[in-house]
């Protein structure tokens, strides 16, 4: 039986953060977004129709024809066009979707609310995520210290390994300001691209006035080659809500979100029923562990949008607005979610706190190599024979990542170039191959290690068209809201492809420098300042196949 737009409405009326899971409502009944509907949540929420007919078309995953939910949206990512599927998606009369977070087993296709994957239309198959393979190094691990374990995902098997005792440590042993110290001391950064100091950000929201504070998991990774965060969630989900609650002792703050990308429809599942087990066993809800402290998680799942990755456009999403970025100061430490104090960490950062405080801080200092700090969970991708995710001490030689632990390129290959921050640290080549996996090695070769993603394409490749497909894909993600990026991703796009530029090398080189230049110097946000990386990256360390691609 059909639920009627009044039980919709009443079911989300009320709940914080509505828009999108009534959005999502709608969608999933009718199967797409219609103009009814529309109007419908516009009245009841009170957003004037036209701007949520805006937001509802910024998002990829929102369709507004009848029966586009049950289309299937192939991945077209970079990874997932040099493993075909752009010829998948011809063969299923698919629709394109940008990098699907399943660059491991490409090439994903999603149907209404199933992930499938394959490269031939007659022989898709679902199944869960890969798990992360046992570390080759065997060096310790923090994020995947326990994660292949029996039942993992369970609140039984999480316990069963020392799950949630550092929060029951904490709320019974510790005082906020001593957690916080901890997390400090540990000189654990942020793990999504920023590299913040999350004992700093944490101590901000818990010094700042204003309540109710708020603590948001960006699960949102829609960097192509990052698959990272998805791994985690579906295998060690009550990690994800420990370092949740742990954050929000530190700070306190009485609610949380989880904002969880539109392509991962299977992992909401595993996190709901994380959620009840733990408000079951008293351990999320009120009164944690017998305390005054009381906190409450809520999943609030995106609709498709690269920029939302970002943390203020991820707020804006989450309060109902077009989700464009924020301009910062103030910043959302102490103006975040409805303009109140907020800490905005990612998977892996939120994941790897329970282990510092059951453990401590010196602890996690010597994880990494030659002074370096902590771990690094590296999704790896592309032209390698052992793609997958592998947890790394800081420090790692990229070489040895991509030879001794993954294999190396494939059979009678060479590796030619590999992506930092999945496209958005641009290409490294020749000797900056030698780098090791940090970011003082990786700036000074004019890249970052970001969230983590690595693309590696081997000697059989044209860098240059994998750059317009990198250029093209921020031009499509790029919001919209400052010139610079919205103007200079297309200007870029177009002299990648040949359709524009001039026809003298040293003409064309300068030309794309000074787009790339005024990108960085006054976008709005990350995406804007990083994709020029690609054409620089691509200048530096491919000059023959540039001069080729501008002479021919």
């Amino acid at each position: 039986m059909s639920v009627s737009d009044g039980e919709l409405i009443h079911q989300w009326q009320g709940e914080p953060a509505p828009l999108l899971p009534l959005l999502h409502a709608f969608h999933d009944r009718d199967g797409y977004i219609s103009d009814d509907a529309i109007r419908i949540v516009a009245r009841s929420l009170r957003i004037p129709v036209a701007d949520l007919f805006g937001t509802v078309t910024f998002y990829h995953h929102f369709s507004r024809k009848p029966g586009g939910l049950k289309e299937s949206r192939v991945c077209t990512g970079p990874v997932c066009c040099l493993r075909g599927g752009n010829e998948l998606m011809g063969s299923l009369d698919g629709v394109p979707m940008p990098c699907a977070g399943r660059c491991d087993e490409p090439v994903p296709v999603l149907r209404d609310h199933e992930v499938l994957v394959g490269t031939d239309s007659a022989n898709l198959t679902g199944g869960p995520t890969l798990v992360p393979p046992e570390n080759p190094g065997g060096v310790e691990e923090c994020v995947f210290r326990h994660i292949r374990a029996t039942d993992r995902g369970t609140l039984k098997g999480y316990k069963a390994t020392g799950g949630y005792d550092g929060l029951e440590k904490a709320v019974r042993e510790m005082t906020p300001e001593s957690v916080v110290a901890v997390i400090s001391e540990s000189k654990l950064a942020g793990r999504g691209g920023a590299g913040f100091p999350t004992g700093v950000k944490w101590k901000a929201v818990a010094d700042a006035p204003g309540e109710p504070k708020t603590i948001v998991c960006n699960a949102d990774e829609g960097e192509p080659g990052c698959f990272k965060d998805r791994a985690v969630m579906d295998y060690d989900p009550h990690a994800v809500l420990e370092g949740m609650a742990l954050a929000a002792y530190a700070t306190g703050s009485s609610r949380g979100f989880i904002y969880l990308r539109y392509e991962y429809p299977e992992t909401m599942d595993i996190l709901e029923k994380a959620i009840l087990e733990a408000e079951s066993e008293g351990i999320l809800g009120d009164e944690i562990f017998g305390s005054r402290f009381s906190f409450k998680i809520y999943i609030r799942r995106g609709a498709g949008a690269y920029v939302c990755g970002e943390e203020g456009s991820l707020l804006n999403s989450l309060e109902g607005k077009h989700p464009f970025p924020r301009n910062r100061p103030p910043y959302p430490v102490t103006h975040g979610f409805e303009d109140l104090p907020t800490v905005v960490n990612n998977v892996e950062t939120l994941v790897s706190t329970p282990q510092i405080i059951r453990k401590g801080a010196e602890w996690y200092l010597g994880l990494g190599l030659n002074g370096r700090v902590g771990t690094k969970v590296i999704s790896l991708s592309g032209d390698i024979r052992k793609p997958g995710n592998y947890e790394v001490p800081i420090g790692l030689p990229l070489a040895k990542l991509l030879h001794d632990w993954a294999g190396g390129p494939p059979q009678g290959r060479k590796i030619q170039a590999a992506t930092m921050a999945g496209l958005s640290g641009g290409f490294l080549g020749g000797r900056d191959l030698e780098t090791t996996l940090d970011e003082t090695s990786l700036r000074a070769r004019g890249s970052f290690l970001g969230a983590g993603g690595i693309i590696v394409f081997d000697d059989s490749r044209d860098m240059v068209a994998v750059a317009h497909s990198a250029m093209a894909f921020f031009a499509e993600e790029s919001c919209g809201k400052c010139f610079p990026c919205r103007i200079g991703t297309h200007r870029l796009t177009e002299q990648l492809a040949g359709e524009a530029g001039p026809g003298d090398l040293l003409e064309w080189q300068s030309e794309v420098a000074d787009i790339g230049d005024t990108m960085k110097a006054v976008s709005a946000c990350g995406l804007g300042t990083a994709a020029p990386l690609v054409v620089e990256s691509l200048m530096k360390h491919f000059p023959d196949q540039v001069k080729d691609h501008i002479e021919a």
